[in-house]
């Protein structure tokens, strides 16, 4: 009589387990945000204030007050999990302003893990001025298709 209590009770301990998992499927966004240096918040790709990350040109410079500032646009750098591009406002020589405009979606625990990351690398980006920044814990693949990509538009801008 007490091991049938017991093997109910671990049966039943067993299915409430397997119903309280949660599948593996995969996120399917709307758009693929940007996360941008200057905010820190999420907007989608294509969205008019954020320009079209698909624009063949790899930089656009404009006269902003005398000062020169160039828009370059880094190469999409394949990870483990996903590609990374970001591309970056340089003014005056000196680096202003890191968008993200791909990094891994493709789940849950994706999205999760680099709407904490890369906020961190976009600042550390703009206080260092250059690619060697320091890797964010748990997100290491995303990290180093991070810094590849913003080396490589910043070799594009000329700023070293």
């Amino acid at each position: 009589m007490r091991r049938m209590i017991i093997t109910s009770a671990a049966t039943a301990a067993g299915i409430v387990l397997l119903l309280s998992l949660k599948p593996h499927g995969t996120v399917t966004p709307q758009a693929e945000p940007v996360i941008s240096s200057d905010t820190g918040s999420a907007a989608p790709v294509g969205d008019a204030s954020s320009g079209s990350p698909s624009a063949s040109s790899p930089s656009s410079p404009s006269s902003a007050g005398g000062s020169d500032t160039k828009t370059v646009t880094g190469s999409a750098i394949d990870t483990r999990y996903g590609p990374v591009q970001v591309r970056i406002t340089v003014t005056g020589g000196k680096l202003t302003k890191v968008d993200v405009l791909q990094y891994p979606t493709e789940s849950n625990r994706d999205v999760e893990i680099n709407t904490f990351a890369i906020p961190q690398l976009n600042q550390e980006a703009i206080t260092a001025g250059n690619a060697n920044i320091d890797s964010v814990s748990g997100a290491t693949y995303t990290t180093d298709g991070y810094t590849r990509s913003l080396q490589s538009a910043l070799d594009q801008a000329g700023v070293h």
